[in-house]
């Protein structure tokens, strides 16, 4: 079953920022992960309005969860600590 990363992010530091642009799709790959969309034109009908959206699916829950737990993205994070605030949620899809 698949899983989502659900993100809405808002760069604070663009060149900060960059350093996790460069690091996180290697953990991406890694984990069979596909981007669904990533901070395209968003209209925000109910909340707060956020800067960007990014949804990611996984293969499973189990893939969903590796990735952010895993070495090349905890790298990532690292570089992006500072330069954004970032909200993400894991979501299990629905049954095939």
């Amino acid at each position: 079953m698949s899983a989502y990363w659900i993100a809405h992010v808002t760069v604070t530091d663009p060149d900060a920022y960059a350093g996790y642009q460069a690091l996180a799709p290697a953990a991406f790959v890694a984990h069979g992960a596909r981007f669904l969309a990533r901070g395209g034109k968003a209209e925000v009908l109910e909340g707060p309005a956020l800067d960007r959206h990014v949804v990611i699916e996984f293969p499973t829950l189990a893939d969903a969860r590796a990735c952010y737990d895993s070495a090349e993205y905890r790298a990532a994070r690292a570089r992006r600590a500072g330069a954004a605030t970032v909200h993400v949620v894991i979501v299990e899809g629905l049954p095939d």
